[in-house]
């Protein structure tokens, strides 16, 4: 089976929209909104490339283009057996959909499974070549996916394992950590990878995603033209005259503009104030780094009563790094021995759950080594340790 996206019915012919600057007075012109293209649009519209859907039919384009996709998963996850890429791209339970470059050059796709009963999907491959990844045919291969899989099937969910590298992408195309599926729809059908981080994604029923950039951008016209309405935040003054020969020092309140806009500076202090403790940023960096070393994997979010029932049981103060995000956002680290007591009571709670010579105690010892080599790096911390 293959399926070919067109341009034509896939993108709007006109490349600009018109919103109104509200509010709407009798006579009113209304105002073009641009739309900054990405180049995998404008190739796409010039037919210089084209989206396909195949599987493994038999057909001769179908299989060279599984052959062109298995080629750059390769290259681009140089970590997956290359054995295990092709059985899954050839797997006729499977479905992919590339980016194609006239003749039959594949630049780029994802490999997924349907499960249509249970109305989700897994994404097992995502991947582009490294020198197109600046034209935005990651974001807009992602676009076209949603928008078949809407049209085609009754699936409403994506999942899939994101290595550390590929979670700002799937971040980006609207992935969370945070998995609300129920565990009965997906448990035991989608394949584990040690070291990725789990992810979803739910598709909303009345979003066209190629449309998505130009929605938004009416959507950001209508607000600005709002606030237009009820201020004059968007009135630019001309420079003061005092500078007509040179910037000089001037006496703030002096400006018209100035004084009638209200400001003070005390209102100008109080801006420039932190939302955030002095530790915040530092706090957080490490934090991050935490996340993303390849043994957090077993730390990530809280131990699920339904693997693991007894863990409860045992361990009486339960801490993992999604809790630790949520009580630095909270303020709730006043000072960094604070977080260092929570790091240390989640290494602590695993290798008393967990034999000594098992998977998760090893990643436990080095990912605290690894935040004792960070705090290291931070003068003021040093005596901490």
């Amino acid at each position: 089976m293959e399926d070919t996206f067109s341009p034509a019915a896939t993108s709007c012919d006109k490349r600009t929209d018109f919103a109104p600057s509200l509010p709407v007075q009798e006579g009113r012109v209304m105002r073009p909104i641009p739309l900054p293209e990405k180049p995998a649009v404008i190739e796409e519209r010039n037919r210089e490339i084209e989206l396909r859907v195949v599987n493994n039919d038999g057909e001769r384009e179908s299989l060279i283009i599984l052959s062109g996709l298995k080629c750059v998963f390769q290259k681009q996850l140089p970590e997956m057996p290359k054995s295990y890429i092709a059985r899954l791209v050839y797997d006729r339970a499977h479905m992919s959909i590339a980016i194609v470059k006239k003749p039959l050059a594949v630049v780029g796709g994802i490999t997924y499974r349907p499960f249509n009963r249970r109305k989700f999907a897994e994404i097992v491959f995502c991947a582009i070549l490294s020198d197109k990844q600046v034209k935005g045919y990651g974001a807009h291969l992602m676009s076209h996916l949603k928008d078949y899989i809407r049209a085609s099937s009754n699936i409403m969910h994506f999942l899939t394992y994101a290595d550390n590298l590929a979670i700002g992408y799937f971040k980006k195309q609207g992935f969370t950590k945070e998995i609300t599926l129920d565990e009965s729809i997906w448990k035991g059908c989608i394949k584990d990878y040690e070291g990725g981080t789990l992810m979803q994604c739910s598709m909303l029923p009345r979003i066209r995603y190629l449309e998505l950039g130009r929605m938004l951008l009416k959507q950001k016209e209508c607000v600005h033209a709002k606030i237009r309405a009820l201020s004059q935040s968007h009135v630019v003054h001309q420079p003061p005259r005092q500078w007509q020969n040179g910037v000089v020092p001037i006496d703030p309140m002096s400006i018209d503009a100035i004084r009638a806009s209200g400001w003070s500076p005390d209102m100008d202090e109080l801006a420039r104030q932190s939302r955030h403790g002095p530790n915040y940023q530092q706090l957080l960096h490490l934090l991050n780094d935490l996340q993303n070393h390849q043994s957090s994997w077993p730390f990530c979010q809280p131990v699920s009563r339904d693997d693991v029932s007894d863990y409860y049981e045992v361990i009486k103060e339960p801490m993992d790094l999604s809790t630790m995000e949520v009580r630095l956002e909270a303020e709730q680290y006043m000072t960094p021995e604070d977080f260092i007591t929570d790091a240390k009571l989640m290494f602590d709670n695993c290798r008393q759950f967990n034999d000594k010579n098992s998977w998760y105690v090893k990643c436990a010892n080095k990912l605290e080594k690894y935040m004792w080599q960070q705090i290291r790096k931070i003068p003021e911390w040093s005596h901490f340790e």
